[in-house]
């Protein structure tokens, strides 16, 4: 069966998010949820339209490539089916991630509600903010006047004036943060409060605003002592939770081993407990092969290649992509179950050369991507590694965090809970092994 080169390339790019909502990218998803030990999306959901009528804050999170845009945007398409109106947006569209504060992610909310809603021909002008944006347009010395114009083009204005210049958004923020709760208040109030009521007009079940990316705030130390995302997400969550609205806002992973998990829930979580996406599991606590797992990344890979084959048939045409079947467990094995990198690994083979992929191709590809990803890695880190091969766990210390955020060890869950893998392409490598036939 021939298959379209440049399709398939396409299908693989590992940067590209599928829109559920699309029927086009429709046909390339994969539920994992069966075999990555719980089904988040359906709990996330199931708060949402259990409480229709209340305002509800989840937590959301999980590796970098791992599919939660993928999985993010099909909550967004199913809740539309229940006629909630879904606001989803990419914060790293409109902030600059090393340098967030509460306020920026406030108003990047009220921009992308107000836009969305004007997009629908409901137009709201919240009091407070014309004269907020006229004093700010003073200080930026940049002409904001809302009272003929959409919200959302002041708050456009605002962002353009100060996204690229740090003197301009230290100047707003001093202006902005003592106005912290009163900002909140109008956006409550006269945005979110004023859009529930007509979308409820109009037959909508409710508002729903999902923040994506807000995982890639930088981790860096602020003068106080805290890294950025506790400072947002721990001292300052309350705020951000207290939106008039349902909310679900993606956040860094390393906040999953802070010992101050208790506070993020209950500040932030409104007591409910982050959620954790963890990899499609290859393979069992006790290394034995997870069959189902990598049947489901095959799968994946053909129906990128083949999109209208049925389901029950998907792994039929194997042979016009691989010389032989086993090639392609072993890029799945060899992915460790990262959805991103098992893209990539086939996207690389393809622009090396035409299906079917010969094994001298496939083991290229593999030890490029090895040899990457082992490269930076020092004495230090090699010995955590093995610490967390052996103990299957990972500790609060932030050098075990950077472990996880550089994809040397990858978070797998079961019917026990959580538990901690090194990605397989280190695992090939000279100096693993060497390392654990030491420790063992």
């Amino acid at each position: 069966m021939p298959v379209d080169v440049s399709r398939f390339l396409q299908a693989c790019n590992p940067s590209r998010t599928l829109a559920f909502g699309d029927p086009n990218d429709r046909q390339f998803y994969i539920d994992f949820a069966p075999v990555r030990g719980s089904n988040i999306i359906r709990e996330l959901k199931r708060t949402i339209t259990l409480l229709p009528n209340e305002r509800t804050c989840q937590l959301f999170t999980g590796h970098v490539g791992c599919g939660k845009s993928t999985e993010l945007l099909r909550l967004k398409a199913e809740l539309e089916e229940q006629d909630f109106h879904v606001v989803y947006f990419e914060s790293s569209e409109f902030l600059d991630m090393s340098d967030v504060d509460v306020t920026d992610i406030l108003m990047a909310i009220a921009y992308q509600v107000s836009e969305k809603l004007e997009a629908e021909n409901i137009r709201l002008k919240p009091n407070y903010f014309v004269n907020l944006f006229r004093e700010v347009g003073d200080i930026l010395q940049t002409d904001i006047e809302i009272s003929q114009i959409d919200f959302s083009v002041g708050i456009s204005k605002i962002t353009a004036r100060t996204k690229d210049s740090p003197k301009m958004r230290n100047l707003l923020r001093q202006y902005m943060e003592p106005r912290t709760s009163s900002i909140l208040k109008s956006i409550n109030e006269e945005l979110l409060g004023q859009a529930n009521m007509q979308l409820k007009q109009r037959g909508k079940t409710g508002l729903v605003v999902i923040i994506d990316n807000l995982d890639r705030v930088d981790a860096r130390q602020l003068p106080s002592g805290r890294t950025q995302p506790e400072y947002l997400f721990i001292d300052r969550g309350e705020q951000l939770s207290k939106l008039n609205c349902h909310v679900v806002y993606t956040i860094p992973l390393a906040l999953s081993f802070s010992n101050e998990t208790d506070t993020l829930k209950q500040r932030f979580g409104g007591g409910l407990a982050l959620k954790v996406l963890p990899m499609v599991p290859v393979r069992r606590r006790d290394n034995s092969l997870f069959e189902e797992g990598v049947v489901l990344l095959k799968q994946m890979v053909m129906v990128r290649a083949f999109p209208s084959i049925p389901q029950e048939q998907r792994l039929d045409p194997v042979a016009a992509i691989f010389a032989h079947p086993e090639l392609l467990d072993r890029l799945c094995l060899v992915s460790g179950g990262h959805v991103r990198n098992l893209l990539g690994l086939v996207c690389d083979c393809i622009r090396q050369s035409d299906p079917p992929f010969s094994e001298a191709d496939v083991e290229q590809v593999i030890r490029g991507q090895r040899d990457n990803l082992a490269r930076p890695i020092d004495d230090h880190e090699w010995e955590l590694i093995l610490q967390v091969v052996k103990n299957q766990t990972v500790k609060g210390d932030r050098e075990y965090q950077t472990l996880l955020r550089s994809m040397f060890i990858f978070e797998y869950q079961d019917v026990q809970g959580s538990w901690y893998g090194i990605n397989p392409l280190l695992a090939e490598t000279w100096k693993y092994q060497q390392g654990s036939r030491g420790s063992g």
